[in-house]
């Protein structure tokens, strides 16, 4: 008797480059998704080149805003021809919207997750019209989804807010999984702050170092690390000179996450806005402390005495003063955290929601 393969879930990702959303793709390809073969369609370029690594199935086609909005529909409508998935995945707003487009027509069961929605529009879309521009198309193509998965219950929030799915577009909460060590090392005090995160104005790195400001001030051996890039770069160099921190702040570009969460003793994100941030969720997996702004998916991760407003130096200073100096006041990751097995086991159970099938 023949055996019958399983049904297949296509991945749209209109990314190339490795972060958070990358993340996310390379944890599901690493674990699998039970009942389902998983092809990623995605642009050249390192997210491919990691996937290949895992000998994950991955094709990769011009989808992404930087091809427009013609080839990248054309791409994805032909990866739906040739390969008839059983579901057609999107993640990130291009995805959604192109996915949309290029399933017209097709059997495939369409959902999409949603990893970067933030409280105030003007965080991502920069103007008031454009963010009611991104919403309505949003809410014109949650017509065309079965399921939208969001990463937080504060993102699923802000989904039915702006973009009033209708009733039948079921919207299922699935956070971000993380494996938990299998001893979560001891930790002795220590002042080596850090942040890894984009530098970006979103980012609240201003905020950052004045509170390391005055962190330093009560102990001259406090140092940070901001490791990232982005377009405020130069701008956060020059503030820190402004500062006086020359020898207390380290800008190293892109770095290894968990290496350098190993040897950290805070992670600090003052972001406007947070969905379900793997940074803070690494932080507490390797041991270090985590402190960030009540925004977001962050209260989801992270009890209250570790939030605090960006803008109140002194606060933050408290706050990472307190876990630095005591590692027993280091948050830990929340009872009941989706590890990534997990995780992709709740996907799956959406993808039989809207497929139909029954295990």
């Amino acid at each position: 008797m023949a055996l019958t393969a399983p049904p297949l879930a296509l991945w749209v990702v209109p990314v190339a480059e490795l972060g958070g959303v990358a993340r996310h793709v390379l944890d599901t390809a690493a674990v699998g998704l039970p009942g389902y073969r998983l092809v990623v369609q995605c642009p050249p370029g390192p997210l491919a080149e990691r996937l290949r690594e895992l000998k994950a199935a991955v094709t990769t086609a011009p989808v992404g805003p930087e091809h427009g909005v013609r080839e990248s529909v054309s791409a994805v409508r032909h990866a739906v021809h040739a390969l008839a998935p059983a579901v057609v995945h999107s993640h990130l707003a291009w995805a959604d919207v192109v996915v949309a487009a290029a399933t017209v027509g097709a059997s495939a069961a369409v959902v999409s997750t949603e990893h970067g929605i933030a409280g105030d529009d003007l965080v991502y879309h920069g103007t008031a019209w454009r963010s009611r521009l991104r919403a309505g198309l949003h809410t014109a193509r949650l017509r065309r989804a079965d399921a939208v998965i969001a990463v937080s219950e504060a993102t699923a929030r802000t989904l039915r807010a702006k973009w009033h799915p209708g009733r039948g577009t079921a919207v299922h909460v699935v956070p971000n999984g993380v494996d938990p060590l299998p001893d979560t090392p001891d930790r002795s005090p220590g002042l080596h702050v850090v942040s890894v995160a984009r530098l970006a104005p979103e980012k609240r790195l201003d905020d950052l170092l004045r509170a390391v400001a005055v962190l330093h001030g009560r102990h001259p051996e406090a140092r940070l690390t901001l490791a990232g890039s982005g377009p405020e770069e130069a701008s956060l160099r020059a503030f820190v000179t402004d500062l006086g921190l020359g020898d207390v702040v380290d800008l190293p570009g892109h770095v290894d996450a968990p290496s350098l969460l190993e040897r950290a003793d805070v992670l600090v994100q003052l972001s406007v806005w947070e969905n379900c941030s793997y940074s803070l969720l690494d932080a507490l997996v390797h041991g270090a402390g985590a402190v960030a702004t009540p925004v977001g998916g962050n209260p989801e991760i992270l009890p209250p005495d570790a939030l605090v407003a960006a803008t109140d130096a002194g606060a933050v200073a408290d706050a990472v003063e307190r876990q630095a100096l005591d590692p027993t006041t280091r948050p830990r990751l929340p009872d009941g955290w989706p590890t990534r097995e997990e995780m992709t086991a709740r996907v799956t159970e959406v993808y039989d929601s809207v497929t139909g099938t029954l295990r």
